[in-house]
């Protein structure tokens, strides 16, 4: 017997089960970053690449457990933006909110550019303007429909994802249990930690190799904006946050000793997908082809939950307007299917740039600096998350007896601390200057006018 949907007072409905958000927690957590982007970062610090991993890991899930924290408190928010808003103050939260909202459709942008680019393996011929619409155009209609069949395409694509990576990690502990023989050696657990070193390419390699794993978790939040539409939100937002850590270590961890078990790190390939180098080794020779279908699948994960986040997003930035303002009436909409289409139109509207991109390699070079910005901005907006926590903490809001954060005194300020390191590191890593500098201009010069025009409106609403 199916459970019955419940309706929000907002329109939208509570029909995300326990085992759609479970999965879209898991697809969040694994992008594209681990099947074509580790091969970089081993190559660049060995063994001691898990390391990093593993502190990354640590920080994203005290984040998770601040984030999560909050909406167990309040789990009729779309977005954790709301709790900025709310604990921080309407100035800090729409600077915030629109920050998140664009970053989502540059990110949305660059997961279409890359559903070309792997459709293209295959059909090489087709332009890539035609795929990326027919993508955008299909998301789109799925987010449009209802909640649930959104749910029901992230779990899909995040199996695909999982089925790989289990894929792997059997092939793996299987050629390391046999010694199997490879052209490269033996394939052996001790390979990962032979003549281990800690900065094996110097001290600058490793801690350069902390932001790029920073990106590659990027978007695990966005489970915590499914908890405004799924069905039993205090025990759903329970086990995907605390499981946050554990999938870490299996999926990332486990799928990194795997790799460096057959491959000695000193022998993979920096400009190659680890995956795809460990089953060719494995004698599977259409390794290749299947990794790209899942990191295919990965970006279009990703784009269906940018469709998704960023559709909720602008509902909210929408619903915290005037209401008699022309984009209140607009988009702070749920229609009748219980999503937030205006906002979704919107948004999916504002990634077709992505194809006119093709046409100039003027317009590629700005996306790829702005996309550089939005990234960096991500860094703000957590550390904002993690303020408005505190906040929280001191307000009458707090449940003493709800899903607190572990060890908070400590773990709060050195999480916030710890954020600050990684963005400060940017400065230090030539290609990522100007997108550091670039979020510092943004919040100089955004959040100056959003200051300026909330004052405007104060008086304003005094005045009513």
């Amino acid at each position: 017997m199916k459970s019955k949907i419940v309706e929000n007072q907002d329109g939208t409905m509570r029909a995300l089960s326990n085992r759609h958000v479970q999965m879209i927690a898991i697809g969040g957590t694994i992008g594209t970053g681990l099947f074509l982007g580790s091969g970089s970062t081993i190559s660049k610090t060995g063994p001691s690449v898990m390391l990093v991993y593993l502190t990354l890991g640590l920080f994203f899930f005290f984040m998770m457990r601040a984030i999560g924290e909050m909406f167990y408190s309040d789990p009729s928010q779309h977005t954790f933006v709301s709790f900025i808003s709310r604990y921080l103050g309407p100035t800090v939260g729409h600077f915030t909110g629109w920050t998140y909202w664009i970053g989502l459709v540059f990110v949305c942008m660059a997961e279409l550019t890359a559903t070309a680019t792997y459709v293209q393996y295959w059909f090489p011929n087709i332009p890539s303007w035609i795929v990326e619409l027919i993508f955008l155009g299909v998301l789109a209609g799925v987010n449009l429909i209802a909640a649930r069949l959104f749910g029901e395409a992230e779990f899909w694509f995040a199996m695909i994802k999982i089925v790989a990576i289990v894929a792997m990690i059997v092939t793996g502990i299987f050629m390391m249990t046999s010694h199997s023989v490879t052209p490269l050696g033996h394939a052996s657990l001790t390979n990962v930690f032979h003549n281990f070193s800690l900065f094996p390419h110097g001290a600058f390699n490793f801690i350069s190799a902390f932001p790029m794993v920073f990106f590659a978790f990027q978007g695990i939040e966005f489970v915590s904006i499914t908890i405004g539409e799924a069905k039993s939100p205090h025990t759903v937002i329970k086990k995907a946050v605390n499981e946050t850590l554990l999938r870490i270590l299996l999926f990332y961890i486990g799928a990194l000793i795997v790799i460096m078990g057959i491959i000695p790190w000193t022998s993979l390939s920096a400009n190659s997908s680890p995956f795809v180098q460990v089953f060719k080794l494995a004698g599977f020779p259409a390794a290749a082809a299947m990794i790209n279908f899942v990191v295919l699948t990965s970006a279009a994960s990703s784009l269906n939950s940018c469709i998704f986040s960023a559709g909720r997003h602008f509902y909210q930035l929408a619903t915290e307007v005037p209401e008699n303002s022309w984009m209140h009436k607009t988009f702070a909409k749920i229609s009748k299917n219980g999503v937030p289409a205006a906002a979704i139109i919107l948004s999916a509207a504002l990634v077709l740039i992505t194809p006119l991109m093709s046409l100039t390699t003027a317009i590629t070079s700005v996306f790829t600096i702005v996309t550089g910005v939005s990234s960096d901005m991500y860094i703000i907006v957590y550390t904002l998350a993690m303020v408005a926590h505190r906040k929280y903490r001191a307000s009458s809001d707090f449940l003493p007896n709800g899903f607190v954060m572990p060890w908070y005194k400590v773990t709060s300020p050195l999480t916030i601390f710890f954020f600050g390191v990684i963005f400060v590191s940017l400065f230090f890593i030539p290609e990522d200057i100007i997108g550091a500098v670039g979020a510092i201009v943004w919040t100089l010069v955004f959040g100056g006018l959003e200051y300026f025009r909330q004052r405007k409106l104060v008086p304003a609403n005094m005045d009513q």
